[in-house]
């Protein structure tokens, strides 16, 4: 038997100084199951399932991983980019995605784990992130395709994640996906740019949207029967669409915005589909999805070593601000003199 935690409308009508009632765990469960029907946000105060909290760790924390590892990529580019504006934009987008990570590490922190044992987890080589950045950025026009296409991905991801049923993630997310359709903006513009000027760099722009199609598809996870999270994640409002639903509506968004660019997309079977009105897509190659998530990618190991490397290197800034911390700490403590 346990003591509810929901909050007191969810609890029959009762003076403002009587604890909630007991009740048994099945109750207590259908409770739950009902709020999260009705629409109603879970705050971190609240009762939850175990499960529940362990599905948003998972979640929550996987995102936040990915958007600071996410910076590397670009990162890559930052010194040489073609002008000092691309320069500029290029360093407000990975600051935003530096921002990004801290706002999901703080929603995954109200659950009841600490942001240092998330990043131990990273750095460990133990916590998983995107697959999609483990590939290298080759030329400019990554940073072009990255933007239009990864940060496209990413906004048909996170968009319904601004309804998602736990309060601090999706008020995150509002924000978030505000900044990520600028990236996408940004990154489209890139490419526009690239398509209207030399063949080379058309060329160049062609290669890139070759590059990282195949990886784009499977940044939205596994087809929905191999996916072992999706149907809960679904019924508790964590997540509202599938992983197939999500990846038909980027490419039905996508493949008008390649032909505008003039751009081919590198799939022979793709043809669309009268009866549907949708664009139809050849097979994944899911063992690349299975071998990248699984540490095999092309820069996996180099984007961990230089995570490492960065926190190692930031210990004193860390330290720092701990004794500047402790040191305000004793002296709003010490008595007036």
């Amino acid at each position: 038997m346990h003591v509810s935690r929901e909050r007191h409308s969810d609890r029959a009508a009762s003076p403002s100084l009587t604890p909630p009632p007991v009740i048994g765990e099945p109750d207590r469960d259908r409770r739950f199951e009902a709020r999260v029907t009705r629409d109603e946000k879970v705050e971190p105060n609240e009762w939850m399932p175990d499960a529940y909290r362990k599905t948003l760790i998972r979640q929550i924390s996987q995102h936040a991983h990915s958007e600071i590892v996410g910076m590397q990529p670009e990162g890559n580019w930052l010194t040489r980019a073609p002008t000092l504006r691309r320069k500029a934009a290029l360093l407000a987008k990975i600051q935003d995605e530096a921002g990004h990570g801290l706002y999901l590490y703080a929603a995954a922190e109200t659950l009841g784990v600490s942001r240092e044992e998330m990043q131990d987890q990273l750095l460990a080589g133990a916590a998983k992130y995107s697959s999609i950045f483990n590939y290298p950025t080759l030329s400019w026009a990554d940073i072009g395709a990255i933007g239009w296409l990864v940060d496209g991905a990413a906004i048909m991801n996170q968009i319904p994640l601004c309804r998602c049923s736990f309060g601090p993630y999706a008020r995150a997310m509002i924000r978030i996906c505000k900044e990520e359709s600028f990236h996408q903006r940004q990154g489209f513009e890139i490419m526009l740019t690239l398509c209207r000027g030399t063949p080379a760099q058309k060329a160049m722009a062609q290669d890139a949207l070759d590059r990282w199609w195949w990886p784009v598809l499977m940044m939205f996870g596994p087809p929905d029967a191999a996916s072992p999270h999706s149907d809960r994640s679904m019924r508790w409002k964590i997540k509202r669409l599938s992983n197939d639903a999500l990846r038909q509506q980027f490419v039905d968004a996508t493949v008008p915005q390649a032909r505008f660019l003039g751009l081919t997309i590198p799939d022979p079977q793709l043809a669309f589909d009268e009866a549907s009105g949708q664009w139809q897509i050849g097979a994944i190659d899911w063992s690349e999805f299975r071998a990248v998530l699984a540490g095999n990618g092309p820069c996996n190991r180099e984007r961990l070593r230089r995570a490492r490397e960065a926190h190692a290197a930031g210990a004193w800034v860390r330290e720092a601000a701990l004794a500047h911390a402790e040191k305000r700490r004793a002296r709003a403590a010490a008595p007036p003199s």
